[in-house]
């Protein structure tokens, strides 16, 4: 006799859902065959049933509400890929785990703030939830630090995570356009989120680094403690600088836990052009992980849409038809422990980036905070702007290693100055 079919019930019919849908009809003898028993969609929700979704569903109960999808009697795992760390996202897969269904999403911003909740429902049910679609899209980041990586120590977590601000920094890179310009082709290719900052700012990135953290140190989920800076304040001229100099800028996370707490920082850094960090382009993601015993490991692929992060909710789900379980953050989430959060303090070098007005003595007033501030120079360049009336220059300093309290400090004493045209840029340089 067959083995019953694992039923799916699917919230969500956007990009991701249908992406879904596609492989769950066109793959189903080999997910059988590779499950060991039938996967099927018994229901789904969305807002609209109206809408056109390039799909046949007509196959499938519909539900209006997600909560009456979560708890149907013919759904054993509930898929959700609606989004939104509240509302209807949020109260559907709780029902689901108190209905005693296990629950595969891609919401990384739902587990990013109540992460830890759900996974002491889920565990106390007897259930699991899964994530992999979560974190970078087709990339199988959560997989490696639950299962391959598992005897190992992890001593860092590093990675490009967002692939819109990916695509903006090397759009602007290769074609010499500001950010403004890139940032408004970004929105008319339909790259951004509804709400830009979350893409741009730093956030989406921020929760998927929050959920690895969470995996690697076995510690709970601690969005609030990460370190957010966006790529607004990146300017073109820090772009051709910083390739004059053999550098890339990125939108970088890096998560460690050191003596002092878990740091967790998702900035802008300047990384090596010929890193692999410093050859992603476009859209692509790629995380750095590194363990006690395997070293250094690299996984790169597509971040975002319909195949990669279906393929990913996909794998989670043959996991479970398969009958394989783990917990949600790799440890039972009574076990995690409670962070201590630590901001970065590792010293580093710094790109400087400032206009400065045309008075003696500008320069060296910058030059004496600095070394008030415990700093050195390695490189200093003074560039002119062609036709600037004024005469105001850009300066541009890298330092030697310092700390981040150190380079906090320096700007401080730089506001105080009065030589100052506008806020100064201070740039990470990471070593990878």
């Amino acid at each position: 006799m067959s083995a019953a079919p694992l039923r799916l019930g699917l919230a969500g019919l956007g990009t991701v859902g249908i992406g879904v849908v596609k492989i769950v009809q066109r793959e189903a003898a080999l997910i059988a065959a590779r499950s060991g028993r039938p996967v099927t969609i018994t229901a789904v929700s969305a807002r609209d049933r109206t809408k056109n979704r390039d799909a046949d569903l007509s196959g499938y109960a519909w539900e209006t509400d997600p909560v009456a999808l979560a708890t149907r009697p013919d759904v054993d795992v509930f898929v959700e890929v609606m989004g939104g760390h509240e509302g209807p996202a949020r109260a559907a897969t709780e029902a689901a785990i108190a209905a005693g269904k296990d629950v595969v999403t891609a919401n990384k911003a739902l587990l990013a703030h109540h992460g830890q909740a759900l996974a002491l429902a889920a565990e106390a049910a007897g259930r699991t939830i899964r994530f992999e679609a979560a974190v970078a899209g087709g990339i199988p980041v959560i997989k490696a630090l639950t299962e391959g990586l598992a005897g190992n120590r992890i001593r860092r977590v590093m990675g490009v995570m967002n692939g819109t601000c990916n695509y903006i920094l090397t759009r602007m890179q290769a074609a010499g356009l500001p950010y403004e310009t890139v940032f408004e082709e970004a929105r008319q290719l339909g790259y951004l989120e509804a709400d830009p900052n979350l893409d741009v700012g730093g956030i989406d990135a921020g929760h998927k680094l929050s959920l690895l953290a969470a995996i690697a140190f076995g510690t709970r989920v601690s969005f609030d403690a990460v370190e957010l800076e966006g790529i607004g304040n990146v300017s073109i001229d820090d772009i051709r600088l910083a390739d004059e100099m053999g550098y890339r800028i990125k939108l970088l996370g890096v998560a460690q836990l050191t003596g002092r707490g878990l740091e967790q920082r998702m900035t802008p850094c300047l990384v090596p052009a010929a890193s692999p960090l410093g050859q992603l382009q476009g859209g692509t993601n790629m995380v750095v992980l590194e363990g006690d015993s395997v070293g250094q490991i690299v996984l790169r692929g597509p971040g975002a849409g319909e195949g990669p992060t279906a393929s990913a909710v996909m794998a989670d789900v043959i996991d479970l038809a398969r009958g394989f379980r783990v917990p949600t953050f790799g440890l039972p989430a009574a076990d995690l422990a409670a962070p201590v959060p630590a901001r970065a303090a590792t010293p580093a070098p710094y790109y400087l980036r400032m206009t400065l007005l045309d008075k003696p003595g500008a320069l060296a007033k910058i030059a004496t905070c600095l070394g008030d501030s415990g700093i050195s120079i390695d490189q200093m360049r003074q560039i002119n702007q062609p036709g600037d009336a004024d005469n105001d220059a850009i300066v541009l300093i890298v330092t030697h290693k310092a700390s981040p309290a150190d380079i906090g400090h320096a700007l401080t004493q730089f506001d105080r100055t009065g030589v100052l045209v506008d806020r100064p840029i201070a740039i990470r340089i990471e070593e990878v």
